[in-house]
């Protein structure tokens, strides 16, 4: 195949964002839409079409199964909630069908195995939503983290996301219903955090982790509550730690730090670039100085950037991953990495879920 024909299954909001990520990807054609019902995939299809069309009008279905099921559709992109995604990932796979799936993948690392197994199996691509990971800022990142001099040896990693949802949010809102997302902040916002982590440890495991439930909630008929602000700890081999903070009731934060030996680096946007700002990052080197009685800092900072366009581009972080994604499809050879890094992250959030309660 020349372009990935995808199916979308659900009409899930942040679909919106992606359908034209796929427009702008250059291999990949939206093919349908599923949904529990034809006039809401019809609908959503209207929708995104007045905003961002495609020559040929992507096929509504009137469930998931049959859009699983139709040999109009070569990949799927699965944001379903996260207590759903296990049986329509594996249903996708045994047709033959290669597989993006929002995070958190699956309620417990166990469910995820299995998911994948089943990519493995019929020889399909699996790969998780997680977009900063195919942003260009990230391969510049880990050349200053490993050139010895800007941040010398990795000692420390810290990273914070939250958002402030309001009562209505939180009394209504899916990602507070156990059933449906039994993880809350901690899979929503943690999974970017405890990836990052992960990363900048080159996919080390940690040897131990503490965590702590800072306040739980839940929305209306959820059969129990789920982290709405969480902190955790994680223990590295050569005595580095890691810390991260999630929250659905703290002001809007996505900053990541590295320090070591020789300096560190900040990054304020490491999820969701800002606008203007896709690809900034600041390396900073500070010195103590001392003559005589005049004690100074000096702080040698610099600020650095890729040449990467905004998120309306197609170059942005969201294009590249469905780009990446179809060019792995398209060559026959699924790269089960992102599958392995996708279990890593789930193994680590469960750990910290685990320890936490």
């Amino acid at each position: 195949m020349s372009k990935v024909r995808w199916g979308f299954i659900s009409t899930a909001t942040i679909g919106h964002r992606n359908w034209q990520a796929v427009k702008l990807s250059g291999n990949g054609l939206i093919a349908g839409v599923g949904s529990r019902s034809l006039d809401a995939a019809d609908a959503y299809i209207d929708q995104c079409q007045s905003w961002c069309p495609f020559e040929q009008r992507p096929v509504a279905f009137e469930s998931y199964e049959a859009l699983i099921a139709s040999d109009q559709v070569d990949a799927v992109y699965v944001p379903l909630p996260t207590g759903l995604r296990k049986q329509h990932v594996i249903a996708a796979a045994n047709a033959g069908k290669h597989v993006l799936c929002e995070k958190p993948c699956a309620a417990s690392a166990d469910d995820l195995t299995e998911m994948i197994d089943a990519c493995r199996a019929n020889n399909v691509q699996f790969m998780d939503g997680v977009m900063y990971m195919h942003t260009n800022r990230l391969s510049q990142l880990r050349e200053r983290i490993d050139d010895g001099s800007s941040v010398g040896d990795v000692k420390r990693i810290t990273c914070q996301f939250s958002f402030c949802g309001d009562d209505q949010w939180l009394d209504t809102n899916i990602r507070l219903d156990r059933a449906l997302e039994p993880h809350g902040c901690l899979g929503d916002l943690g999974w970017y955090c405890i990836r990052f982590i992960l990363w900048t440890m080159n996919w080390k495991m940690p040897d131990r982790i503490t965590a702590n439930m800072l306040t739980e909630r839940h929305r209306d008929g959820s059969p129990g509550p789920v982290p709405v602000e969480f902190s955790a700890e994680l223990f590295f081999s050569g005595n580095v730690s890691a810390s991260f903070y999630c929250s659905f009731i703290t002001h809007h934060q996505q900053w990541a730090i590295v320090s070591g030996t020789k300096g560190y680096i900040q990054v304020n946007d490491f999820v969701l670039p800002y606008q203007g700002d896709e690809a900034l990052f600041e390396v900073s080197n500070a010195d103590f100085v001392i003559e005589g009685c005049d004690f100074a800092m000096l702080n040698h900072r610099r600020t650095e950037s890729t040449p990467e366009s905004g998120n309306s581009t197609a170059n942005s972080q969201e294009t590249n991953l469905f780009r990446k994604f179809s060019e792995l499809a398209i060559s026959g050879s699924p790269d089960y990495h992102w599958a392995e890094i996708s279990l890593k992250t789930q193994t680590v959030l469960d750990d910290c879920l685990q320890k936490a309660r």
